[in-house]
């Protein structure tokens, strides 16, 4: 009631125990995220002049700062663009912050003057630049609490990326629970980032060192989660039959393991740049 006592007076919380209907519940609740999404598919980072802050987590990162656009989702999964837009309408001194874009630095790596000076003030004069298209180049802090983690591969010269629903080992050699850890927090890691399960679909997720193309590991949950989308996706980029080129962990859960599984589909990353250099 103290943020959003403006739009409503009482709040009831239901809890539900069991799995039947815990699952029912999901559905309803999945099938809103998805309308949810769909009214920002048509926006990109283009078609707006002003981004969005994130600082809910700041509370156990005190470094890390979220820049929400259109095609960046937050990386927890919860707050897209229109959501921080919402969000600030009605509480205007919250964490949800407008930051104009200023100038633009670099288009590929998806960096703006605005953006950089945002961050640097808001973490505390702790991060100079960020990166919202990158990996390896001045790539977002996380804070912990994202719903995935990607990481690079050098051997296959691409990336993975895991779920924290999934609990096994990854090509990393980390678990998500390990990972997290590792990353969390509010520190620039290069090499790993932190994104939300829909951002992987989102064309700018990646983009300058290749986007989905990079990516040769993923969680079997977490590609039947999102094979629908991914693969409208891959159909745009002229690789329909992309996330069959993906390995997860029925393949393998080492580099060494899933490398000739990527060689024989002959996978696009295989043939890309060097990820590393």
């Amino acid at each position: 009631h103290q943020d959003f006592g403006a739009i409503f007076d009482k709040a009831q919380v239901k809890i539900f125990t069991e799995e039947k209907a815990v699952e029912e519940v999901l559905a309803q609740a999945r099938e809103i995220y998805h309308k949810r999404d769909a009214r920002i598919e048509g926006m990109t980072d283009e078609t707006t002049e002003t981004f969005y802050s994130c600082t809910l987590c700041q509370s156990f990162a005190p470094n890390h700062v979220c820049i929400v656009s259109p095609e960046r989702t937050g990386l927890c999964g919860a707050y897209n663009w229109m959501d921080c837009k919402a969000s600030y309408e009605i509480n205007p001194t919250g964490p949800n912050q407008p930051i104009p874009k200023g100038d633009l630095l670099d288009p590929k790596l998806g960096q703006w003057k605005g953006t950089n000076e945002f961050v640097y003030k808001a973490s505390r004069q702790k991060v100079e630049r960020v990166s919202l298209y990158s990996i390896m180049n001045d790539p977002m802090t996380t804070c912990g609490c994202c719903e995935c983690i990607a990481a690079i591969l050098p051997m296959c010269n691409g990336v993975m990326t895991v779920n924290r629903d999934y609990l096994g080992m990854t090509p990393c050699g980390m678990k998500f629970t390990t990972l997290a850890g590792s990353v969390g927090g509010g520190q620039v890691t290069p090499g790993f980032l932190g994104h939300s399960k829909y951002n992987i679909t989102q064309k700018k997720w990646l983009a300058a060192e290749g986007g989905i193309l990079r990516l040769v590991w993923m969680p079997k949950m977490l590609k039947d989660e999102i094979r629908e989308r991914f693969i409208k996706r891959s159909e745009e980029i002229g690789i329909p039959n992309l996330i069959d080129m993906i390995a997860d962990e029925t393949i393998g859960v080492t580099e060494d393991e899933i490398l000739p599984f990527l060689t024989e589909k002959n996978h696009p990353a295989l043939s890309m740049d060097p990820i590393i250099g």
